[in-house]
Order: structure tokens, then sequence, then C-alpha cells
């Protein structure tokens, strides 16, 4: 190069550390609507069967929707699902554990699956009482968290969505906004508290193997650069 010529300037790069945070915060928010979308089709799906069998009954008011359920029924649901799908794998990082257990993504539509089934074993098997439906539902609960997780944050976390859906749910059947029929936990059914234990378990694991599916693509990037 001659003197005097001063070289033309290119196009500016991001540092690493802001591509970095950058390219998080896309996959973040790609995931968290993949999970709400889920989560959305889920709740449809499975709470049309809910009030097939008239466990769950609305006020003529609120259905509105196609599926025959209240309309703020699949949005709840899906932010449920982001939030859970986005909490497990951060709480697998926060504490140093990542879970490697049947990582694949066969694995977890056999999890949704099972869970479809835990789901549609409460609203079409009949049993003597609720609490023989509610021992085998939790059975299964626990079963097929056994068979898809094992680790103890995804019991600990299943748990604790457990208790604070089943808690939300009594405040809004308290308050009239819809009702069950025939409860016999307060104002809700007992076996309600293992259906959100599965669910939160199942949305879980799909978090958990976006969240993998992102490291490998980031991985894959660094690679080649």
């Amino acid at each position: 190069m001659a003197e005097g010529e001063t070289e033309s300037p290119g196009p500016k790069k991001c540092g690493p550390y802001i591509s970095s945070v950058t390219s998080q915060s896309v996959n973040l928010l790609i995931r968290g609507i993949v999970l709400f979308f889920i989560g959305v089709f889920l709740a449809l799906v499975l709470n049309l069967l809910q009030i097939q069998r008239n466990v769950t009954l609305f006020p003529p008011d609120v259905i509105t929707s196609i599926f025959s359920s209240a309309w703020w029924v699949p949005p709840c649901c899906g932010t449920a699902s982001a939030v859970i799908g986005l909490l497990y794998p951060c709480i697998d990082r926060h504490l140093g554990e990542p879970h490697k257990f049947k990582r694949e993504w066969s694995s977890v539509m056999r999890c949704v699956a099972v869970f479809v089934g835990i789901n549609h074993a409460s609203a079409k098997v009949d049993f003597d009482n609720n609490i023989q439906l509610s021992l085998t539902l939790a059975a299964l609960s626990i079963g097929l968290w056994w068979t898809f997780d094992r680790s103890r944050s995804g019991f600990g976390l299943g748990v604790g969505i457990a208790f604070l859906a089943t808690l939300v749910t009594q405040l809004l059947v308290y308050n009239g906004v819809y009702q069950y029929t025939s409860p016999d936990f307060l104002y809700v059914r007992s076996w309600l508290p293992c259906i959100f234990f599965a669910g939160g378990i199942t949305m879980g694991n799909i978090g958990r193997q976006l969240a993998m599916y992102e490291c490998k693509v980031i991985a894959e990037k660094s690679h080649q650069e």
C-alpha cells in the first residue's frame, strides 16, 4: 500500500461479549414464544376434554372461543408454560447440575404423550371415588417424573408449580370465574395438583430440550468463527 493512502474502514463488528448477549437474548425470546404457543395448544386440547366430560363448567357469557373455552385460559396457560420452560434450564445452570437424562426430542414427545394421557384419564376414566382417581393420577405423575426427569430440581419445581397453580385455581373458583363439578378438595378436585405437577415436568422437559438445542447452535457458530 502506497504512503498517504488510508485503509477504507470496513464494517464494524460487535465485540464477542455484545454479540453473545444479543444472541442469548434473541434465543431466549424465541424459546419463550415457542413455549407460549405450545402451552396455548395444549390448553385448548386438554381443556376441551375437561369441558366435554363436564369436569369444569364456565358461565355462558365467557364461553367465546371456538373450542368452547374461556378466552383467557389459553393465554394464561401459554404464559405459564413459557415461564416454566425458561425457569427449568435456568435453575439447572444456577445449581450447576445440567440435566442430561434422556435429552432427545423423541423422549420429550413421549413425555408430552404421557401427560396428555394423564389428563385424558382424569376426564375419561371412571373410579368409585375421587380418592382412588387422585392416588392413581399421583402415581402416574410421579412415574412421569421418574421416567423423563429424575432430577431433584425438577421434582421440587414440579411440587412448587402444583402448589401455586392449585392455589390460584382455588381463588378463581372461589370468586366465581368457573367451577368444578363434585369438588372434594375445597373448591376443586383433589387430583388437580397431580395434573399441574405433570404439566410442570412436561413443560420443563420441553424448555430444557430447547435450551440444549440453543447451546448446540451457539457452540457450532463459535466453532465456525
